[in-house]
């Protein structure tokens, strides 16, 4: 099984605060009877030295127990307003990542996931700046 996420419109994954992220995402192999829910979020991660945080700006499930349909010929799809920070940071300690995550759940237990990374604002990688003289 497999899980495949787009991006709508845009050959860059480099978004503002404030612009709509939308995309939409489908299963590869899977039947419609196999799936009990699928949870798709958009959120930030940090990596690097101390604890890693992570913060969810947006999330949606749904399950067949709570009555949703799925179908898993037709894309699902989801579209958020991002927020003003925190900005994708690449840093020598840490960096903060953000991405769409999308989860399946099938009825024989199996779980498969998926993500893809985008980028929250413009700031400069700086382990690529030079020292200022």
């Amino acid at each position: 099984m497999r899980i495949s996420i787009a991006l709508d419109g845009r050959g860059s994954r480099v978004y503002q605060p404030g612009e709509t992220l939308a995309g939409s995402y489908w299963f590869d192999s899977v039947g419609g009877d196999d799936i009990q829910a699928v949870e798709c979020s958009l959120l930030w991660h940090t990596e690097g030295k101390g604890s890693e945080d992570i913060g969810v700006h947006q999330f949606w499930r749904y399950a067949v127990e709570s009555g949703d349909w799925i179908d898993p010929r037709r894309p699902g799809r989801f579209s958020a307003v991002l927020p003003r920070s925190p900005l994708s940071y690449t840093g020598v300690l840490l960096k903060i990542r953000w991405l769409v995550r999308v989860r399946l759940f099938l009825a024989d237990g199996r779980e498969a996931a998926e993500d893809l990374a985008f980028m929250l604002g413009n700031l400069p990688d700086v382990r690529t700046l030079k020292p200022v003289k």
